[in-house]
């Protein structure tokens, strides 16, 4: 949930933001808490990475698509 508002926020400020898988693959978590200094006890979920977009691009079609509905198959 922390993760959305922060996508939310960084949007109303022009930032770009992308989430960044770090947990469950341990030479991430290690990496993580090496370069951030974190303590044993505390275990890095994700990072988010903001930034100015380098171009305003538009989001993508959503609209309701029958192709991309599957019924227990694929």
């Amino acid at each position: 949930m922390l993760v959305e508002i922060e996508y939310w926020a960084a949007h109303t400020l022009g930032l770009g933001a992308v989430w960044l898988g770090v947990y469950p693959l341990e030479e991430r978590v290690a990496g993580v808490k090496l370069a951030l200094g974190l303590p044993e006890q505390i275990l890095p979920l994700c990072l988010v990475a903001l930034g100015y977009p380098m171009v305003k691009s538009e989001p993508p079609d959503r609209r309701f698509n029958e192709a991309r509905v599957h019924h227990n198959h694929w």
